[in-house]
């Protein structure tokens, strides 16, 4: 049976636009993709004899005369696949359908972070979530950091300190299943525009918030990546406000300003109290204590004109905002909104901010969108 990408690109993009779109009738499909009704028909005839998609019916309501329109949508059940975030200390796994839909989950402690250690763990988290399944049609690793997807290496990793590793081919390797690996908030804006808040915009801007600050752009349907496989660098934008020096080497950065790591660094100098953690910062920050609200609010400011940066430069139609970050968004939301609408250019103001807290789950749900791709845009 042939994948859909190795059809015709016409099925392709057929395949693709029910995949985030569907069901659809083959009239709808011809108008969304461009295509007549009869190249309509010539590409979905073998991807319905190989059980990609399936008619499910008529659509409801549906009571024209003539011939009665049929809806077509993808076999979700047709392939299954993995996908794995890997953090600084933690594996966090799904199973997915092809529609990204979770059928499992799993998460493996990471005790090390030598790369044959975390190959190893992974190929474990795969086999716990592969198990009773007859085929998975391919695994997807997301790894924070300058990641290029198309030598499956990770360039360089700070959360992890790995440089040059060429992880899809050792995770290949280890579970005997194609593998691709991606930039973690790259595949989790695959995911958001697949089937979240991106879904069926032309233009919209993943920002999340964290250990580190990451930024995933896509532009007519297409996540951007970048000439040299980097792009969305949000973290590494400089804005001034803080001499910490940046996981990159550089200061100034609004990751050394509004990350997880340098709001606790912060209220620690200002407090003296060198145990403080995050959660404690948090805590401080609500109690009204002074030096843990100027950290949120220096932290806001700087998210508030990154963001206006993106805007201005692209002018997206939404910016998510997420990661694990949003938890406190309240303490620096009004900062950002303050530093986003005086920085923001003319009518780029009215830009569309939305908050979405996404658990790592939905993360490796990105991942294993971003293996699913292959079947029909495998470049």
């Amino acid at each position: 049976m042939s994948a859909p990408h190795q059809q015709p690109p016409a099925a392709s993009l057929v395949f693709q636009t029910l995949l985030t779109q569907g069901p659809l009738t083959r009239a709808e499909l011809g108008r969304r993709t461009g295509l007549s009704s009869g190249a309509v028909t010539k590409v979905s005839t073998p991807l319905l004899a190989d059980g990609w998609i399936t008619e499910i019916g008529r659509p409801t309501g549906d009571r024209q005369p003539g011939r009665p329109a049929t809806l077509v949508a993808v076999r979700a059940e047709r392939a299954h696949f993995i996908g794995v975030k890997v953090t600084a200390d933690e594996l966090i796994g799904v199973r997915t359908d092809l529609t990204a839909s979770e059928l499992a989950t799993g998460r493996a402690a990471l005790d090390s972070r030598d790369v044959g250690a975390v190959v190893r763990a992974i190929a474990r988290l795969v086999g716990r979530l592969t198990a009773g399944v007859d085929r998975v049609h391919g695994v997807g690793v997301t790894v924070a950091g300058d990641v290029d997807g198309r030598t499956r290496t990770v360039r360089y990793s700070p959360f992890l300190d790995w440089h040059g590793v060429r992880l899809g081919r050792l995770v290949e390797t280890a579970t005997g299943i194609p593998t691709v690996i991606d930039n973690d908030v790259r595949a989790l804006t695959v995911a958001e525009q697949w089937f979240g808040a991106g879904a069926g915009l032309s233009s919209f801007a993943l920002v999340t918030v964290g250990a580190g600050i990451g930024c995933g752009i896509s532009l007519d349907g297409r996540v951007v990546t970048g000439a040299h496989g980097v792009a969305g660098e949000l973290g590494h934008l400089p804005v001034g406000g803080s001499d910490r020096v940046c996981t990159c080497g550089n200061t100034g950065c609004v990751e050394a300003v509004a990350s997880a790591r340098a709001i606790v660094d912060h209220v620690r100098r200002t407090t003296g109290d060198s145990t403080l953690t995050l959660q404690d910062a948090v805590r401080l920050a609500r109690r009204g204590e002074t030096a843990a609200g100027e950290a949120f609010s220096a932290a806001g400011h700087a998210l508030g004109l990154a963001i206006a940066s993106v805007v201005n430069l692209f002018g997206p139609q939404r910016v998510i905002i997420s990661g694990e970050g949003v938890a406190s968004y309240d303490l620096f939301a009004e900062r950002i909104r303050e530093a986003f609408t005086a920085q923001a250019f003319g009518a780029a103001a009215d830009c569309d901010l939305v908050v979405r807290p996404l658990p790592f789950e939905a993360w490796a749900r990105g991942a294993a969108a971003v293996a699913a791709q292959r079947l029909f845009a495998p470049g």
